[in-house]
């Protein structure tokens, strides 16, 4: 059997070779195509919207397809766009909000916002590497894992960044040892162990995560016996599966004073 990290590698050994495979297929390639051909046209949030393949399309590459049922929630993600450090986005745990709002910058450009590089090539390149790391776990979700804190590992800055992805945690903790306990703890403390034991500087060096994706290979075969962990749990929005898209606004105004 091909362990985690071997089938981690075999992947990110050529990992250009390995996203145009899954470019070319066919229903990666047709979908697109057609959002290449429609969102340089699309001038509004509403436009932006109203095109459902357009809108699922950019929610994959981001990696919230679980959320696009939200559109309340989201079109007040793009309304507000991240230039305000008190826009919703900048309040979200979550980057992935933030990051969609920052290549559909409607809040900044306005109708120009779909003509740069970003909300085109740059989404479609999301989408190749979204549509990669979840194809990978569909037979191994350690190694989907490992893709995506391999993507995100520059990211990380404190110990809280860690907590506020719960696939960079799981990856984190499995690779420390810690017990399923450990979650439970108190988060100020979780983020200060982490910050102790790890040194975070190491995550923008690739051949130093390279060498913790290793070891987390190595743990997680050894915790996750084949068929015995869900993949998609860690990979749903945090903490906002399941619940009502106007209760969470409605929470996110009370927090931020009714705004």
């Amino acid at each position: 059997m091909t362990t985690t990290y071997t089938s981690y590698k075999l992947i990110t050994a050529d990992l250009q070779t390995s996203l145009t495979r899954v470019s070319e297929q066919p229903d990666v390639k047709r979908e697109t195509e057609y959002y290449l051909s429609k969102i340089g046209s699309i001038k509004s949030i509403d436009e932006f919207f109203a095109d459902s393949r357009l809108y699922n399309y950019a929610m994959k590459a981001h990696g919230l397809e679980d959320m696009a049922y939200a559109k309340a929630f989201m079109r007040k993600v793009l309304t507000e766009g991240t230039e305000d450090e008190a826009a919703f986005a900048n309040q979200l745990s979550d980057t992935r909000y933030k990051e969609l709002s920052e290549s559909l910058n409607f809040a900044k450009h306005g109708e120009f916002a779909t003509g740069f590089e970003r909300a085109q090539k740059g989404v479609v390149d999301k989408y190749a590497r979204q549509t990669l790391e979840v194809s990978a776990g569909e037979d191994n979700a350690g190694v989907r894992l490992a893709l995506y804190f391999e993507r995100m590992a520059s990211s990380i800055t404190s110990g809280y960044s860690i907590i506020a992805d719960d696939a960079l945690a799981q990856v984190v903790r499995t690779a420390l040892q810690l017990p399923a306990e450990f979650v439970a703890t108190d988060i100020d403390r979780q983020a200060a162990y982490y910050e102790d034991v790890l040194n975070l500087e190491d995550f923008k060096d690739t051949s130093k995560v390279g060498k913790f994706l290793e070891r987390f290979t190595a743990m997680w075969e050894l915790e996750n016996p084949s068929g015995s962990y869900d993949p998609l749990t860690v990979f749903q929005s945090s903490s906002l599966t399941g619940i009502s898209t106007d209760l969470l606004i409605s929470i996110n105004n009370l927090k931020l004073g009714g705004r």
